[in-house]
């Protein structure tokens, strides 16, 4: 529908195009379609699966994240560290992030091929620097031929 001048007999149109609209919005949901999956880069670890509610995305985003791999090596945002500094290496990334350590969340994802033994040690360490609340990430039981490195 339009509406007409009066003055010059032009149109003047009241509709808006929505075109535009929608095709920047399908390039937008194409970009983060891409992107989403390799947002997160981990170290390769086959986590244990287990039946559990999964955290919600936007709280474990905020958090650290400390990954034992099948050899039993540590890394911390994939920077390898060794269990004796491990403790220091935790309190100064979550001070850069302004943590504070005996209040945040520390998750720890363990290959399941990792001794028990290990994962008590780093869990321990991540102890001895202050945290008080360590969460263990797993695997959904549904999910199949799912590798770390991909976030649930």
């Amino acid at each position: 529908m339009g509406m007409h001048s009066q003055k010059d007999g032009r149109t003047a149109l009241s509709e808006i195009n929505v075109t535009p609209f929608v095709d920047v919005m399908l390039v937008l949901l194409v970009i983060f379609m891409v992107t989403a999956p390799i947002l997160y880069h981990g170290v390769n670890v086959s986590l244990p699966r287990v039946e559990s509610k999964p955290i919600p995305a936007a709280e474990s985003s905020k958090k650290l994240v400390i990954t034992i791999d099948k050899k039993g090596g540590i890394s911390i945002d994939n920077k390898s560290v060794s269990l004796n500094k491990l403790k220091l290496r935790v309190r100064a990334v979550m001070k850069k992030r302004g943590q504070d350590v005996r209040k945040e969340h520390v998750f720890l994802r363990a290959d399941a091929s990792v001794p028990y033994g290990r994962v008590i040690e780093v869990m321990a360490e991540i102890k001895n620097a202050g945290v008080e609340k360590v969460g263990l990430i797993t695997e959904p039981l549904g999910v199949k031929g799912r590798r770390a490195g991909s976030r649930r």
